[in-house]
């Protein structure tokens, strides 16, 4: 159970699942998944080590795993890291999933198929490390468990979310077995996160206002988004205005943007773009020179610069855009969506209603 201010973690004795609750003060979690990283490569070294890491969960909790998945493809050069859906997963499985192998599976209250995808992870030899909200299933299947924070049921710290603390873990993964110099300086960022948020979502609640008034009467709404900002497109497009308010929503990377999608260009097709902060901004820019060009009123962008991410140092600040987009796109930008079309954006068609 979430304790006010205190972070849960349930760090695993055997390979039953079974495990020792330890209780942490807010702030010590950077500390907590290190040493709980550093126990599994201790225990991985008389079998190689540790050589790859697998994200798995479904919907919105796969996608919430993108910040740790562009990291470690950036930033990795000994580590294998994979993005899988829980479905998948169980169907096929990579064939390096192993021992040498640490498997991430994400859910909030115990999806089925994730369930069954920890249960697949490790019946190959895996290492798995659940990340949960309320204890389920998942939580008694994995070796190792830790708590976070929902990005809207939690709003105290959005560092703590499944995105921050998987991306803590792929940091950690780096600096442990090959070496990653801007460590500190990421872990540092970690803790301007809530602040930079607070702030933004102060600066953004006039705007999406203003933005989802003009967007109520709206059948689709088309996402752009790149690099380190495509999973928090993807999340808005899917979790929020697809799932939540049933509103059409496909998204486009910016860097493949001109490659096909951008013939559905006009003046009537409505748009947000995410400029991203990092190397991809540029593909970003080209999409805004575009769409000020040839599409009509009904282009919003949201620029990471806005958001403060400026504010990070430039070593690290690329990969927590995320942290901050995703928080504010949910918290602020679909709920004022909501608002305005009348959609109640905790009801669903299927989901928890039909056999699916």
């Amino acid at each position: 159970m979430r304790r006010a201010e205190r972070i849960v973690s349930m760090i695993g004795a055997a390979k039953n699942g079974a495990g020792e609750s330890i209780y942490r003060n807010k702030g010590e979690i950077e500390m907590e998944i290190r040493e709980l990283i550093e126990k599994i490569a201790k225990d991985m070294e008389a079998d190689g080590g540790i050589k790859s890491i697998v994200w798995v969960a479904a919907g919105g909790s796969h996608d919430g795993h993108y910040a740790a998945q562009y990291f470690m493809d950036h930033e990795s050069t000994a580590v294998r890291s994979q993005m899988i859906t829980s479905s998948e997963f169980v169907y096929a499985p990579p064939k390096r999933v192993g021992k040498n192998t640490i498997v991430v599976v994400t859910s909030m209250r115990g999806t089925k198929e994730t369930i069954e995808a920890a249960k697949k992870a490790k019946s190959l030899g895996a290492v798995t490390i659940s990340q949960y909200v309320e204890e389920s299933e998942l939580t008694k299947v994995c070796d190792y468990n830790v708590q976070y924070g929902s990005i809207w049921e939690d709003d105290k710290d959005q560092s703590k979310t499944n995105a921050g603390n998987a991306l803590r873990m792929a940091m950690a993964v780096v600096d442990i077995v090959e070496g990653y110099e801007h460590y500190d300086e990421a872990m540092d960022a970690f803790t301007k996160v809530q602040p930079a948020y607070v702030k933004a979502r102060k600066y953004c609640r006039p705007l999406a206002e203003k933005w989802a008034e003009e967007m109520k009467n709206e059948s689709c709404i088309t996402v752009l988004a790149s690099g380190p900002a495509y999973g928090s497109g993807r999340i808005f497009s899917t979790c929020n205005i697809l799932e939540m308010l049933q509103i059409q929503s496909p998204t486009f990377n910016s860097c493949d943007f001109f490659h096909g999608p951008f013939e559905i260009t006009d003046k009537n097709e409505a748009f947000f773009l995410l400029i991203a902060g990092g190397r991809t901004r540029a593909a970003d820019e080209r999409a805004v020179t575009f769409l000020n060009k040839y599409a009509g009123n009904k282009v919003y962008m949201l620029d990471s610069k806005e958001l403060g991410l400026d504010n990070l140092k430039d070593s690290v600040s690329e990969y927590f855009n995320h942290l901050i987009f995703t928080p504010i796109l949910n918290n602020v930008y679909m709920k004022a969506l909501s608002k305005a079309t009348g959609i109640d954006y905790t009801t669903r068609r299927y989901m928890w209603k039909v056999e699916y």
